[in-house]
């Protein structure tokens, strides 16, 4: 087992890039490239990094060349021959070649297009634009990026044995998390960390803790690199992008309307199984759920991404009821801001009533909460998001009013459209 403290304090740029692959990525990201490099390939996009929590000034924290130094590094990547090997050959929910020979050559031979980056009020401003298949690959190695270099930042002037303690604290702190999750019957939760971790290493450390200490209650982790060198499964579906850009793409308020449901058309066509996974919640899940095409109540489940959750969960139940579906055979997948005392809750409230499964984020990989003085290690709410397809502004606005994005006259008229009333405000930690 690596020894994270000695290598955080003998850090070498060669040993430790930030991101050491193209496959340090989320295995939904490739899910959903291969959709757009197949029905979209053509769509010019521009990525944004966002932060969320305003307090936390990066460009204040983070060192510009060093940034930059990360960015052309990833930049210089490529598909190796096992990785690619392990895409093309590997079995993903009991389905081989998952990615077809086209996507494959064309992922073989992708380099990642420029960035832009400056700094504006303490925040960095970095955006990424051009076709849709190859920017969208930004996205989670930049999260990972700044993530990692704001913790390198605050550990910089730590001794090497404050630096064990400070490790030591976090291992029994997730230890601890652990072995309350050992005691929830027919558990079953995933790694979904990437975007938001304190560091690769510490992805890594924490999927093997989960591993020794759950054992099967932990069914994967989202990360393709860690999954392909820990042999376990990787995890992950699709993500809001997709209706996000479909929606911007849209001519007309029909069309507008219809796109949700265009994208999970064109997903239906590639996938079957336990990929199919509604996320309903982009435009509101209320008003997605009550003019959802029949065809979708009969797929696997839904995600639960934003808003309350046992909300969330309770809407889709009377949904497939009133669609004719048994609840008891569909799957719920959570994963917004989880931590141990929430997964107890919610896994005590629907075990029975629906097959319940955890993608388990930040709180797993990067929870260094009260460790260093001034609580300068609590992780914080970062996003890259598509903000415009073509030209046009994308809008987002989520089940939580506190996660909607987009130009204000675009969030209104896309509210009337979808008819999006009242809705509750909570907190965004991360």
């Amino acid at each position: 087992m690596i020894d994270i403290a000695t290598r955080v304090y003998n850090h070498k740029w060669k040993i430790d890039p930030i991101v050491r692959s193209l496959i340090d990525t989320d295995f939904y990201k490739l899910l959903m490239c291969q959709s757009v490099f197949r029905n979209r390939p053509d769509t010019t996009v521009r990525f944004s990094l966002i932060n969320r929590t305003k307090r936390i000034r990066l460009a204040e924290l983070v060192d510009e060349g060093e940034l930059r130094e990360q960015l052309d590094h990833i930049r210089g990547l490529r598909l190796s021959r096992g990785e690619s090997t392990w895409l093309r050959g590997n079995t993903f929910y009991g389905k081989r070649q998952m990615f077809s020979a086209e996507f494959m050559e064309w992922f073989e031979n992708l380099r990642l297009p420029p960035y832009h980056l400056e700094k504006r009020d303490g925040q960095y401003e970095l955006t990424f634009e051009g076709a849709w298949p190859e920017v969208m690959m930004w996205e989670i190695p930049a999260l990972a990026v700044l993530m990692e270099l704001r913790s390198r930042a605050v550990l910089k002037d730590m001794g090497r044995f404050e630096l064990q303690v400070l490790y030591a604290r976090a291992m029994t702190k997730l230890w601890q998390k652990v072995e309350r999750l050992r005691d929830i019957d027919d558990l079953r939760i995933a790694d979904f960390g990437t975007r938001r971790r304190h560091s690769f290493l510490w992805q890594d450390w924490c999927v093997q803790a989960m591993l020794e200490g759950i054992g099967e209650k932990f069914v994967g982790t989202s990360n393709c690199l860690i999954a392909m060198r820990r042999d376990i499964e990787a995890i992950g579906t699709n993500a809001h992008e997709l209706p996000m850009v479909y929606c911007a793409l849209a001519e007309t308020e029909a069309e507008l309307r219809d796109a949700p449901y265009q994208v999970l058309a064109d997903w239906h066509e590639e996938h079957d199984g336990n990929l199919r996974i509604i996320l309903p919640d982009t435009y509101g899940t209320e008003g997605f759920l009550a003019n959802a095409p029949d065809w979708l109540a009969g797929w696997t489940g839904i995600r639960v991404d934003s808003g309350d959750p046992a909300t969330g969960a309770e809407t889709a139940i009377k949904w497939w009821i009133d669609r004719g579906e048994d609840p008891r055979e569909k799957l719920v997948i959570f994963s917004d801001g989880l931590d141990v005392d929430k997964i107890a809750e919610l896994h005590d409230q629907f075990a029975g009533r629906v097959r319940v499964s955890f993608g388990w984020g930040t709180l797993l990989t990067n929870d260094f909460r009260d460790l260093v003085p001034g609580d300068g290690l609590a992780p914080f709410s970062l996003v890259c998001k598509a903000v415009a397809a073509n030209g046009r502004p994308t809008v987002k606005l989520s089940d939580n009013p506190n996660k909607a994005m987009g130009p204000a006259e675009e969030v209104a008229r896309y509210k009337r459209i979808f008819h999006v009333g009242a809705q509750k405000e909570l907190e965004v930690m991360v």
